[in-house]
């Protein structure tokens, strides 16, 4: 557990702070208040009660639930871990947030669609989820739901950013060891990274907190929130070697686009996961960055971290 201090007057918690939108929260949040940091070192979130004890010991005005069980293969053989973390977890934690009138703030996925959808997806589509990871995280949703009081709910999709283990990096150690690299081109979504979340977050969080958004019930509720635009997985990777220029040593390799049905994983995945943001702009007047230009600010960090380490 890491505990910052801050003259403002908010206790924040975040949970799963060691994660890549864990650690961007840490930052966006900086100034907001007092935060209170949590990863897996410090809470196991499998453990209802500790969870609970946590939050009564923190005490916080605002809990930030960055924590999530997001091995989508590995959930498939390991269902009931991933439902304690990606739906009791955020059920604990929604009824202290209760219990406090604290703000509580939780992230869920486009997994819980089928993808059979051609047209962005929106909040009042019925969820079908295609794998365990999905359905433990729509669990979680309608856990947060069901609790009710002071909560957002963001959908989010495909996110990665400039730490921890994700999509970028796999691509571009792969755009280093290999000459020819075949990825998925028939599976669509909105590329979001963890920096657009997290700032997203702040903002809306801060006029909530202030009052500005009115009562609860007419803020609080579910909201899709990604970064614009669509892309594939094949169309992200080719976009992270065009643009990755110095983070590859110089290479430059071939990207084949292939079919879900070349690369068989244990979890099925959505065809079509693109989120439709309106609802969020309508609410709180924010969108999140193009994708491409949301990739290139990553991009950059990157490679200002590269050359300053030389």
């Amino acid at each position: 557990m890491v505990e910052s201090r801050n003259i403002n007057p908010y206790r924040i918690l975040i949970v799963g702070s060691a994660g890549q939108l864990g650690l961007e929260l840490q930052r966006s949040f900086a100034d907001f208040g007092s935060i209170v940091a949590v990863d897996r070192e410090s809470i196991d979130l499998a453990d209802a009660e500790q969870t609970r004890e946590l939050v009564r010991r923190v005490e916080p005005d605002l809990i930030l639930n960055a924590a999530a069980y997001t091995a989508v293969d590995r959930a498939e053989s390991e269902p009931d871990v991933a439902m304690a973390i990606n739906a009791e977890a955020p059920r604990v934690l929604a009824e202290e947030a209760l219990r406090r009138n604290a703000l509580f703030v939780h992230y869920s996925t486009d997994y819980v669609f089928n993808g059979q959808k051609d047209e962005p997806w929106v909040e009042t589509d019925e969820p079908d989820p295609l794998n365990v990871y999905g359905a433990t995280k729509l669990a979680g949703e309608r856990a947060v739901q069901n609790v009710g009081g002071r909560y957002l709910i963001f959908r989010t999709s495909w996110v990665y950013g400039p730490h921890g283990s994700n999509f970028l990096f796999t691509m571009l150690r792969l755009g280093r060891e290999r000459d020819r690299i075949s990825v998925v081109d028939d599976q669509l979504g909105s590329p979001t990274t963890s920096i657009e979340l997290a700032d997203a977050t702040r903002t809306i969080v801060s006029g909530v907190m202030a009052g500005r958004c009115g009562a609860p019930q007419l803020w609080a509720g579910l909201y899709h929130m990604t970064c614009s635009g669509t892309t594939s997985w094949h169309g992200l990777a080719a976009a992270i070697f065009a643009r990755a220029g110095k983070l590859l040593d110089g290479k430059a390799p071939e990207v084949l686009p292939i079919a879900t049905c070349d690369y068989p994983t244990p979890a099925q995945r959505p065809h079509n996961s693109v989120l439709s943001n309106a609802k969020l702009h309508d609410q709180f007047g924010v969108r999140l960055a193009s994708w491409q230009a949301a990739l290139d600010s990553v991009l950059q960090i990157l490679s200002s971290a590269k050359a300053a380490n030389k």
